[in-house]
């Protein structure tokens, strides 16, 4: 197989770094971000310019461009753009700031959509290329306590549905990835948390509770590896794809129930037509 080149953000822990030892192990390039490149010296020493680090929040738009445009300058062509950096945020929708919502909008989501814009026209000039999306499956269902989490991955889902549509015809894929709970940290150090109203302590217990029946063990990022070269080598890539057991069953059952309650409410809708 041929040689290929990957752009990945949020490559210091997790899904991302885990990608990028699988495009490096099997002989890839990668340009990869991080808001502290020190994180990757490890894998500098080890791959040596196979790998690019680029230092980057991407909540700046501008730092964005150029740090994909370095990417193109370095690799020649950029075959794979996985848009992987976030956080999780945790907090009742009652408690959440404006700080705390503009804030998990500004990395889960703008990031997203301001790497895929400084990326497109490459892509497009070389009429090949596959954007891969990390989503959740909290960006197809919803939870109580991560409202504002939900908020930023259900607006990644949306606007790359349209993208997928509108570059098929330059030859350029997309994929939305919904993971399942896995050792990434998401809800550890890296997340962040709203301050707590009172009111809703005895419902807070409830929704922990919930949350780890549903998470169970998680996953192994580093289990992730083949699945991510499987589905960026894949001639015809899917535009969802699960990682993880649990995820099926969620979205099964949560679109059972919307499919249910709008064909009851039916009648209803149908008369408000006129």
């Amino acid at each position: 197989m041929a040689q290929k080149t990957w752009f990945i953000t949020g490559t210091s822990r997790g899904f991302g770094r885990e990608w990028a030892i699988a495009a490096l192990d099997r002989g890839d390039k990668v340009a990869a971000t991080a808001r502290d490149t020190a994180t990757l010296d490890d894998l500098v020493a080890k791959y040596g310019d196979a790998i690019l680090p680029i230092k980057l929040d991407v909540t700046d738009r501008a730092a964005d461009f150029e740090a994909v445009k370095r990417a193109q300058d370095y690799l020649g062509r950029l075959d794979i753009v996985i848009n992987n950096a976030g956080y999780g945020h945790f907090g009742m929708v009652e408690e959440l700031s404006e700080a705390d919502v503009r804030d998990q909008l500004e990395t889960n989501l703008f990031g997203a959509l301001w790497i895929t814009q400084a990326a497109l026209p490459y892509l497009r000039e070389q009429g090949s290329g596959h954007i891969v999306q990390v989503s959740s499956i909290g960006g197809i269902s919803a939870f109580p306590n991560v409202g504002a989490y939900h908020a930023s991955k259900w607006g990644l889902e949306g606007f790359s549905q349209a993208l997928a549509q509108e570059v098929k015809g330059f030859g350029i894929n997309v994929t939305l990835i919904e993971p399942a709970a896995f050792d990434t940290d998401w809800a550890g150090s890296s997340s962040r948390r709203s301050a707590e109203n009172p009111a809703y302590d005895e419902f807070r217990k409830v929704a922990a509770e919930q949350r780890a029946q549903r998470a169970g063990s998680p996953g192994s990022a580093a289990a992730t590896r083949e699945a991510i070269l499987r589905i960026v080598d894949a001639e015809v890539p899917p535009l969802r794809v699960f990682l993880g057991e649990a995820p099926l069953a969620i979205a099964t059952a949560d679109y059972e129930s919307r499919l249910a309650t709008w064909r009851e409410w039916q009648p209803v809708s149908a008369a408000a037509q006129g």
